[in-house]
């Protein structure tokens, strides 16, 4: 089992209306980064665990655990012409960006960014690194453990 951060602009996709979606569960779309996509594409397993995480809001964090639901499948959203995330050299036979569908597992206590930083043992998490910019990162089972422990920790 692989562990993700994977992360969300909650004005599109929140941890919430994750749980919302039927099946708890939503394609991840819209990824137009290489390296991610590759993530995705390659590395990704279903069962896979991810800290589902709120970005480019007023407090950036850890919103959600969530498991990845599907192998990897063409993203819709590059062949949408009105839409943001179109791309004019993707076709349907031959997709550049993916998907995988997400599932919502358990929604603990918020852990912002602050506080992650703030934790030794999250001191090389790719997320954590000068200039980390990837929409999808991996999470070393250390990583994994002291999160989840944090989100699952009463108040």
């Amino acid at each position: 089992m692989r562990y993700w951060l994977m992360k969300s602009e909650p004005d599109e996709v929140s941890f919430d209306d994750v749980l919302a979606a039927p099946g708890q569960t939503v394609a991840w779309f819209g990824v137009r980064n290489y390296q991610a996509r590759n993530f995705m594409r390659d590395a990704m397993q279903i069962g896979d665990g991810i800290l589902f995480y709120h970005s480019s809001c007023a407090v950036p964090g850890v919103a959600g655990i969530a498991e990845v639901a599907s192998g990897p499948y063409p993203d819709a959203s590059q062949f949408d012409s009105a839409g943001k995330y179109f791309d004019p050299k993707a076709t349907p036979a031959q997709p550049r960006w993916i998907s995988v569908d997400v599932r919502a597992k358990e929604k603990g206590r918020y852990l912002p960014l602050s506080e992650m930083r703030a934790m030794p043992a999250l001191e090389d998490m790719v997320l954590l690194q000068k200039g980390s910019r990837l929409s999808i990162s991996p999470v070393t089972a250390g990583q994994w453990n002291t999160i989840l422990a944090f989100v699952r920790a009463k108040d």
